[in-house]
């Protein structure tokens, strides 16, 4: 479904990715580990094809998503005509709306009324503080309800595969789980996933298969049970 290869990327004169080279199949979802600075991020601004100054340049390879070359591709078209979404690390709400109107927002580029009214449901029914929160300002929420909050705004700009990145930052080990009990669930029910996470035991837990990137580089794949059993990775990432 997505296919990125020999994936070169540059911020000015720093080469962040040098030769990246991974796939997602559809129904996946996979995980993308790696320290500070890895290029995880990267990775998924350059897939979404977010332009500079905040993203970067892609200088050499491919990024292929059920079989188009999204190089060529606008931020929008990303989203709207290809249907992949971001939920960008930070969150990234805007503070002075509703949880219902960040939502509402999201569905803009969308003309299906009736499954929209189907995909708030869905939001609600997998986030029921949402549901609680409905009439509340995003910036009122606490940093986990904002979470669901951009999780719950990526579905329903209508996509078939949603990107995280660093999801579980900054939250209590039961919020975690929580939001990875409804990334299964997304997952069952048809979304692909990439996810990038720093936790690598919550990830490995959830995800099929991973990607370990280093200095801009993959060193290490394989389905998440045989990498929560390397030594190597127990070591870096497990503790």
């Amino acid at each position: 479904m997505l296919d990125i290869r020999d994936l070169h990327v540059k911020y000015g004169n720093i080469e962040a990715l040098q030769g990246v080279s991974f796939h997602v199949n559809q129904g996946e979802m996979v995980a993308l580990l790696g320290a500070n600075g890895a290029g995880k991020s990267t990775t998924l601004m350059s897939i979404m094809r977010l332009p500079p100054p905040e993203g970067p340049v892609v200088t050499r390879g491919s990024i292929t998503y059920n079989g188009v070359n999204l190089l060529s591709a606008s931020p929008h078209d990303v989203v709207a005509v290809h249907g992949i979404g971001l939920v960008p690390e930070g969150r990234h709400i805007f503070g002075n709306l509703t949880v219902f109107e960040n939502l509402k927002i999201a569905t803009y580029a969308r003309k299906d009324q009736e499954q929209i009214a189907k995909d708030y449901e869905r939001v609600f029914t997998l986030f029921p503080r949402l549901a609680d929160r409905k009439h509340q300002r995003g910036d009122t929420l606490s940093g986990g309800e904002q979470q669901m909050l951009a999780m719950g705004r990526a579905f329903m700009s209508g996509v078939n595969c949603i990107l995280l990145d660093e999801p579980s930052m900054g939250l209590a080990p039961l919020l975690m789980q929580e939001l990875f009990r409804v990334l299964s669930e997304l997952n069952a029910a048809g979304t692909t996933i990439l996810v990038v996470e720093q936790n690598a035991r919550i990830a490995l837990k959830h995800a099929h298969r991973a990607y370990v990137l280093e200095a801009g580089q993959i060193v290490m794949e394989g389905s998440a049970a045989e990498l929560a059993s390397n030594p190597e990775i127990r070591k870096a990432y497990l503790g």
